[in-house]
């Protein structure tokens, strides 16, 4: 893998995470995620029980699986977030927000058992934070991995270049 540390050293590559961090689209991003978390501890901690209780036994477990997926989710998303903004209020460098601690991890498969016996709340809350989840494993990948990938060493290029060197192509 690349090393992400050396890598985001360049001024280029510092440039788009400090510019992404003081965009509109991180403020917009920011904000809805910030709400669907709170939106969220909302349901689970109100409506969220009162459903929960009314469930089949296997609804029971899916309900518990799926809202710990949920909080897991969003609560990776909060934290990626968080430091883009560090980033935006200089309280972290730019390159230090490329160490891979800070990448969001693979999300696991959705369960399918009784996932149509859940709480309407719940599933879409799940859709929700599934769709922001993507936005933002999309926006991470773009700005710290494939950055990352198209600034490593192309040695079967370099290869090519020092043959049409050679050959005068």
């Amino acid at each position: 893998m690349t090393d992400l540390n050396a890598s985001a050293s360049t001024p280029w590559r510092a440039g788009v995470i400090q510019d992404f961090a003081k965009s509109e689209l991180f403020d917009r991003t920011f904000e809805e995620g910030m709400m669907l978390v709170e939106e969220t501890a909302a349901y689970l901690d109100g409506a969220g029980r009162h459903d929960s209780k009314i469930l089949s036994r296997n609804a029971a477990l899916a309900y518990a699986t799926e809202s710990m997926r949920l909080t897991t989710r969003l609560m990776q998303v909060a934290s990626w977030l968080l430091v883009q903004r560090a980033v935006k209020e200089g309280e972290m460098a730019a390159e230090a927000a490329c160490a891979e601690s800070y990448r969001l991890a693979e999300e696991v498969a959705a369960i399918g058992a009784a996932v149509e016996e859940l709480p309407y709340g719940l599933v879409n809350l799940l859709q929700r934070s599934e769709r922001l989840y993507e936005r933002v494993r999309h926006l991470d990948r773009r700005m710290y991995i494939e950055v990352a990938s198209e600034e490593a060493p192309r040695p079967v290029q370099a290869q090519f270049d020092r043959l049409a060197a050679a050959f005068g192509g």
